[in-house]
């Protein structure tokens, strides 16, 4: 059960983290000078934080239902 709870934490604070770097505003891309571009596609960096991004809140809802279920 405690294990459960730190991984919980854990991929909290990674979520938050990446969901952060992606500001719609102020992306990866306009933080090293780029930016100005109405649309633009995902590349690199950016594109290794979306995807991380979607699999740690595919973890994190997996390990909230998960901690529901072993807790009753």
């Amino acid at each position: 059960m405690q294990i459960l709870i730190t991984i919980q934490i854990v991929l909290s604070v990674l979520l938050v983290t990446l969901i952060l770097l992606q500001s719609q505003g102020s992306g990866l891309g306009s933080t090293w000078g780029g930016g100005g571009e109405t649309y633009h596609t995902r590349r690199g960096l950016e594109k290794i934080v979306f995807y991380l991004t979607i699999v740690c809140a595919v973890l994190f809802a997996v390990s909230s239902v998960s901690l529901l279920i072993f807790q009753i």
